[in-house]
């Protein structure tokens, strides 16, 4: 049984923050401190409050945290991504894809038109982590081919695919937003799109204008059947992901195609693609250790009482109907920066947020759109969250080290929302 609220419960998170971000900017060197060793000293404190606990049960919750279901399926998606993207890259289906799309696209807009079709198919589909896994190994391609910052490739991608988390009628925070709140879906896409509309347009632009810095294409080879033969993978978890196959079906069938189409092309052996499938599994080691210990740590913060002690210090907080939205907005936003699930966060606060809006007479239908878009504004900003993890992760697979820190500042569209979001409360409307 959980604690009662305190902020004692709070400290290994601040010192995670601490030494991790606090480190980094003090070495001016975003990889100073690898972020597993960042959670293993935010544990090691955690272990340490509550002394009373016998050690052994702290174990216990902290273990139960690394096995909670969510972060199981996370990192089967990390494996799956991870084996599929390098037997992917061997086949040579990066590669084709990358003359293919040089051929087609003008490379100004390729920035933009990442984060457009990484827009369309997280709105499709309604999985921002799904969105990723997809976009990402094409992405990569095109970062080395254009000698481009990996950092500004990726964030449009997570910035796209976090529009469609948030927009989607499909996705779970939208159900979970749209439910405890009790308004229909349809009006909260309305309120939302209001809201969030022009940091889209504004990061369309911005991504346009940071793009035509990279336009020389060169000499390109000629497009044949075997390049077209090789995207066929890709095609099928674009078709695949759109049509709302799961996502850990469709990167393992993925992975078996790719493998397939690999040894037709000749470009593969059946032992080379066994050998790239462990390099690739192997290759998401840290971001699985990363997510499997994030567990573990926001468990055991739950447990003593961190976020209860959050609850109830923001709701001392509001005194007004624009003070409601305020307080609901850092309400869901701090525990999502806790718990790095934004579906969770919606659903730990939400019956709140009812309770405080019917209080103060908010409007429902904003109620709802300030949930969704405050914990996607977190959730695509966090470093330990699964969307730049799962990014990261599958950059590292194909030999690109990202700093996560170095792909927040590359975030246009999530802080462009925050600032939307903000801007929205300010001016908001009555009922």
């Amino acid at each position: 049984m959980a604690r009662e609220p305190r902020f004692k419960a709070l400290v290994p998170f601040i010192v995670f923050m601490a030494f991790y971000l606090g480190l980094s900017v003090w070495a001016k060197d975003f990889y100073f401190v690898p972020m597993p060793v960042a959670f293993i000293v935010a544990s090691a404190t955690a272990f340490l409050l509550n002394r009373k606990q016998k050690f052994d049960e702290k174990v216990d919750i902290y273990a139960q945290g690394m096995g909670e279901t969510n972060i199981m399926i996370m990192c089967l998606i990390f494996i799956l991504a991870g084996a599929f993207s390098t037997v992917a890259k061997a086949m040579g289906a990066v590669n084709a894809t990358v003359l293919i799309a040089q051929h087609l696209i003008p490379s100004q807009f390729i920035l933009a038109g990442f984060f457009l079709v990484s827009c369309f198919i997280s709105l499709a589909i309604g999985t921002s982590c799904g969105t990723i896994a997809a976009l990402t190994p094409i992405a990569v391609g095109l970062i080395t081919a254009l000698k481009m910052p990996p950092a500004l490739m990726l964030g449009a991608v997570i910035g796209g695919a976090m529009f469609g988390d948030n927009m989607s009628m499909i996705s779970d925070t939208t159900i979970a937003a749209t439910r405890t709140q009790n308004v229909a879906m349809r009006d909260k896409f309305i309120t939302n799109l209001k809201m969030i509309l022009p940091a889209a347009v504004i990061t369309v632009v911005l991504y346009y204008f940071a793009g035509r810095e990279f336009c020389d294409k060169g000499t390109l080879e000629a497009i044949n059947m075997k390049h077209i033969f090789a995207v066929v993978p890709y095609i099928f978890i674009l078709v695949g992901a759109l049509a709302g196959m799961n996502v850990m079906a469709l990167l393992f069938c993925g992975t078996i195609l790719a493998s397939a189409v690999g040894m037709l092309n000749n470009t593969l052996t059946f032992k080379m693609v066994l050998t790239e499938m462990g390099k690739g599994t192997l290759g998401m080691s840290e971001t699985l250790i990363v997510a499997i210990l994030a567990g573990g740590l926001l468990a055991l913060i739950r447990y003593n009482g961190g976020i209860s002690y959050l609850i109830n210090q923001i709701e001392k907080m509001i005194k007004s109907e624009k003070g409601c939205e305020f307080g609901i907005a850092l309400l869901t936003a701090a525990v999502n920066m806790f718990t790095a699930n934004n579906t969770v966060a919606i659903v730990v606060a939400g019956p709140i947020a009812k309770m405080l809006s019917d209080k103060y007479q908010c409007n429902s239908k904003r109620i709802a759109s300030i949930l969704d878009t405050t914990s996607c504004v977190v959730q695509g900003l966090i470093p330990y969250g699964a969307q730049i993890l799962i990014a990261i992760g599958i950059a590292k697979g194909a030999g690109l080290d990202v700093p996560s820190l170095g792909l927040v500042i590359s975030l246009y569209y999530p802080m462009l929302l925050a600032a939307a979001l903000v801007v929205s409360i300010f001016i908001r409307t009555k009922k």
